[in-house]
């Protein structure tokens, strides 16, 4: 009897730890989402600033060139802005917390209405539609798409789900038979075909047909599947090289977003169609991805080594968990899930700053006083999604 006391009593503060971290985690994703609010946002608008502290010469560096590159701009870009309805429904999808859809509804939702095009097909630009006409990017359009699709599996609202359709008529717009096959990464400059636009493109439609058992949305999923690892695969260490132009040169850069998609990607396929080959796939991609983008760090304060994060843009690395998270739905192995949880850890008291906003070092060595809006909603993210690791 006493022994099966001391299991009882073993079991229970195992529970209690597991709810506190996940506790610990949501409250540490709500937190940031107001720290985010109190520090980029703009009187009397949904919108918010790019950058904290605000400089009106602010200029975004990733439109790749193109007419508003060279621009200031008061709003942030509909990239960065976005990362606000991605933050939001992770951390809907673990609370299941009503006043989460509220906001949602209310705040990101009506902000987002100001990057509505409706150049046909219609989708999202990349600045606001009240100034004057921007570049569409495929990207961008997908991750919102990922976002409403997620948002409709989450709720069964149906405004969600024909809102994710109406955007994939967009993203869809972007495919041609040039390269055999992909998407490309902008409307005006139809110049390559990048990782970043197939490889969540992948996981958009797993998801759409797990919101519509439409065989279609599947039949496009394992197409594109196969274009991507084809033409942008490095077989050497199983990532992701970043696109390969029309000439067929392929740019051989190397981000975690890229290839952590292609680990969601590969884990969502073989959920639907049990496919040991896209398990094997997403396992491989994973490790890859884990030797490639992690180092072994000593820790200052304790001198005990961690498998860090390298740092990069803080939503490269979100992108990234995603596919961790999802291949440990499916196969159970807690290395790399463990191996965020460590960081983001790490990160709350080594990278975050007394006003609750955060640097873009894992090491937590690097400060900077201008801090960029989609890394916070990054880490935000981040906090929402590990949280349902149990």
């Amino acid at each position: 009897m006493k022994n099966y006391l001391t299991i009882l009593c073993v079991l229970i503060a195992t529970l209690s730890q597991v709810q506190a971290q996940t506790n610990k985690n949501l409250q540490r994703a709500s937190s940031t989402i107001d720290s985010i609010y109190k520090y980029f946002s703009i009187a009397d608008s949904k919108l918010l600033r790019e950058q904290y502290p605000f400089k009106d010469d602010y200029v975004a560096g990733y439109l790749g060139g193109g007419e508003n590159s060279k621009k200031s701009n008061p709003y942030s870009y509909l990239w960065p802005y976005s990362g606000s309805f991605s933050a939001q429904v992770a951390i809907y999808g673990s609370s299941k917390n009503s006043q989460v859809k509220k906001e949602i509804d209310e705040t990101v939702l009506t902000g987002l209405q100001a990057y509505y095009d409706k150049r046909i097909p219609a989708g999202y630009a990349s600045y606001v539609n009240s100034a004057p006409e921007s570049d569409r990017f495929y990207d961008d359009n997908v991750w919102l798409g990922i976002d409403y699709t997620d948002l409709y599996l989450l709720t069964k609202d149906k405004q969600y789900l024909d809102k994710a359709i109406e955007i994939w008529k967009f993203v869809e717009s972007g495919m041609d038979d040039k390269l055999g096959g992909g998407i490309y990464w902008c409307e005006q400059r139809k110049e390559s075909k990048n990782t970043c636009s197939n490889a969540p493109a992948i996981v958009y439609l797993a998801k759409l047909y797990e919101a519509t058992k439409d065989k279609a949305y599947l039949k496009l999923a394992t197409d594109l599947y196969t274009w991507t690892q084809k033409n942008l695969l490095d077989t050497s260490d199983h990532l992701y090289f970043d696109n390969i132009n029309l000439n067929g040169k392929v740019d051989k850069r190397k981000y975690p977003y890229n290839s952590g998609q292609m680990i969601q990607a590969g884990a969502l396929l073989y959920k639907i169609t049990k496919q040991k080959q896209y398990l094997t796939d997403a396992q491989n991609v994973a490790k890859g991805s884990f030797d490639y983008f992690f180092h072994d760090y000593k820790q200052p304060s304790t001198g005990k080594t961690i498998k860090l994060l390298k740092t990069s843009d803080n939503w490269f690395i979100a992108v990234m968990m995603r596919g961790f998270v999802e291949l440990y739905e499916v196969d159970k192995n807690k290395t790399y899930v463990d191996g965020f949880k460590a960081n983001l850890d790490y990160a709350w008291d080594n990278m975050r700053e007394k006003n609750g906003l955060f640097n873009k070092d894992w090491t937590g060595e690097n400060k900077k006083e201008t801090k960029w809006l989609l890394d916070q909603f990054a880490l935000a993210e981040m906090y929402g999604k590990i949280s349902t690791i149990k």
